[in-house]
This record gives structure tokens, sequence and C-alpha cells, in this order.
């Protein structure tokens, strides 16, 4: 025999990916991640249209190492370039041409330059993919009725449950007193 319970008394006894709120303003939503974070949650993004001042530090987010990488790349370009050059220039096949000193680095500057850029370039790229969790082709919280206006002119907090302070009622309280107009849940 089928069971009674309708498929919408189970998806809604599963338990949600997210709970997602919407906000009016930037400074609203900047309020609510400050909030959010001062009540020990570490498993939530925010979604806006434009690069929003001061929300990094609002959701406590350490500073980026995609920069540091770029220097090792940069570093590693620009120094192996010069060894490559002065190694096959002056020590493999020395040449003699018009009295030029074997280590004539001025004529290696334009290479090791070219190097460093195109490593530095390198390093930013493929590690903001690898930091990012990059390509990821599909999110529950993309699922929310809203979020496409999140490219437009909606503000949305999106609080996953695998935090371990997640509780549906209690976060969805916590999003109530920051100011959140429609809260919901996405679904897994």
């Amino acid at each position: 025999m089928p069971s009674p319970e309708t498929p919408l008394a189970a998806a809604s006894a599963q338990r949600p990916f997210a709970l997602v709120g919407a906000f009016d303003t930037p400074d609203a939503l900047v309020q609510a991640c400050e909030a959010v974070r001062d009540a020990g949650y570490r498993h939530f993004d925010a979604h806006s249209p434009f690069p929003v001042h001061g929300i990094e530090r609002a959701m406590g987010l350490r500073p980026s190492r995609v920069p540091w990488v770029a220097l090792a790349g940069g570093i590693a370009g620009g120094l192996g370039a010069l060894l490559l050059q002065m190694w096959s220039m002056g020590v493999e096949y020395p040449q003699n041409i018009s009295g030029k000193p074997l280590f004539a680095y001025q004529a290696y500057v334009p290479i090791a330059f070219e190097a460093t850029i195109l490593l530095a370039a390198f390093g930013a790229f493929l590690s903001m993919w690898a930091l990012n969790g990059l390509p990821r082709l599909f999110h529950p919280v993309m699922q929310h009725p809203c979020f496409a206006q999140a490219s437009d002119d909606r503000f949305l907090l999106s609080v996953e449950s695998a935090d371990p302070e997640f509780d549906v009622l209690r976060t969805r309280e916590l999003l109530r007193a920051a100011g959140a107009r429609d809260i919901e849940e996405v679904l897994p």
C-alpha cells in the first residue's frame, strides 16, 4: 500500500540545504552578516548585484592567498627566465659577439619580464579557481526563487545547514531579527 505521505509533505520533512533571507539595502546585508558571524555561524554567504564595501570583514573572511601565489609565480618566472638565459648564453653556448660580455643581463630583461607576468597571471588564475572550488556548475542556493535577482537588485544572505550552529527555527529567528524580509528554505 502506498504511503499516505504526499510528495510535498516528504519534501518539507527533508532537512533544508540552507535558509536564505532577502534584504533591502547593502548596509542591511552587511549588518546581517555581522549578526550571523557574531552568532557563531561559519557556513554562510552573501549574494549581491555589486561588490559591497566591508562585507569581507563583516563575514569574518580571511585575506585571500591569491596575491601570494601570484607573487610566487612571478618570482619563479622571472628568476627562471634569467637563469635559463644566463646558463644558455654564458655556459652552454657561449658566443663572443662584438666583444659583449657573456652575461649581458640587459638583453635578458624583456624575456624575464614576460615570464614574470605570464607565471604570475597563471598563478593568480589557477589559484583563484582552486581556492574557490571552481568550476561549480550548480549550487542548491541557485534554486531560491529570488536568486536571479541577486544579480540585479536583490541582496541575499544564505546560511547553510552544514554549519554546526544551524537550527531551522533559531536561524530563521536570527535572520528575521537581522532585518530579512523574505526567509525561505532551499532544499538540496
